[in-house]
């Protein structure tokens, strides 16, 4: 490796540059000027056109019959950039083994089933209380929640939510079952990517922005069904159902995840960092 003082010595100690002119900014002028005239007047175009032969002339000066220019020192490098490695650093991995995939464990899909379930319990308690404490009767949540997928339902009165309706009542327990499954699950993924406040992910932010989204579209998807949601117990629902089923999601014991070599490993290409060092007398 030859040295920065070899470098300095072969440098040449000046450049010639062509000389710095203003001809081409005054035949830009010129042109500009001469096609505003035609939305103007005359005038303008005539100056332009004026602009444009006396720079043309002074542009032509400046390369015939011999190109102007002026001399630049070098100026010397401060410093010459070389790296101290003389071997390339490699990832320490165990044989055979690399992350490649994260989170490095995760809870299983029992732990999400488990927990929609214990969430969905929590949320029908508190659905069955607000039934209770500001409607009056425990059917009114239950019709409720199968109005939103039922015409029927949805055309009754507030005093018919009220009643014991049997389609309500399956409707109501089958949305309500796979939709905390389907959360349950998505909790079991998620969870183990926040893992220093998982529960105020799950208890608290989840619910807030899901209702935040069911309350903007559900006045154009629904708005029998929106007109009849008291929002604020709603939230209270959700946030009951988060965190028990985070709690459950959370006391599970987690799985390691599937970890393999890199794509690029897997086929046989050069990868410094990733693959063994060769033997200097190996062929490539």
């Amino acid at each position: 490796m030859r040295t920065l003082e070899e470098i300095e010595r072969e440098r040449p100690k000046s450049v010639d540059l062509p000389a710095p002119t203003a001809w081409p900014m005054v035949l830009a002028f010129g042109v500009t000027l001469l096609f505003a005239g035609l939305v103007t007047s005359f005038a303008v175009s005539a100056v332009g056109g004026v602009l444009m032969l006396a720079a043309a002339v002074g542009w032509f000066r400046e390369v015939l019959p011999h190109e102007k220019e002026e001399t630049v020192p070098v100026i010397p490098l401060a410093e010459f950039p070389a790296s101290l490695r003389e071997r390339v650093a490699r990832i320490e991995r165990a044989p055979g083994q690399h992350r490649a995939r994260l989170p490095l464990e995760t809870h299983p899909i029992s732990a999400g089933v488990k927990g929609g379930l214990a969430g969905s319990v929590a949320m029908a308690v508190l659905a069955v209380l607000y039934g209770v404490v500001r409607q009056g009767s425990v059917w009114y949540p239950i019709n409720l929640l199968a109005a939103g997928a039922s015409a029927h339902l949805a055309a009754l009165p507030l005093e018919g939510l009220r009643q014991f309706q049997w389609d309500g009542l399956l409707l109501a327990s089958v949305i309500h079952l796979l939709t905390c499954l389907m959360v349950g699950l998505l909790y079991g993924v998620m969870l183990p990517m926040f893992p220093r406040r998982p529960i105020l992910l799950g208890g608290v932010i989840a619910p807030l922005l899901w209702t935040g989204l069911l309350h903007a579209t559900l006045q154009m998807v629904n708005p029998t069904l929106e007109a009849h949601i008291d929002w604020p117990w709603f939230v209270v629902t959700q946030i009951g159902f988060g965190i028990v089923a985070g709690i459950v999601v959370t006391r599970t014991a987690m799985v390691r995840t599937s970890q393999f070599d890199s794509f690029a490993v897997r086929a046989g290409i050069e990868t410094p960092g990733l693959m063994d060092p060769k033997d200097p007398g190996e062929p490539r």
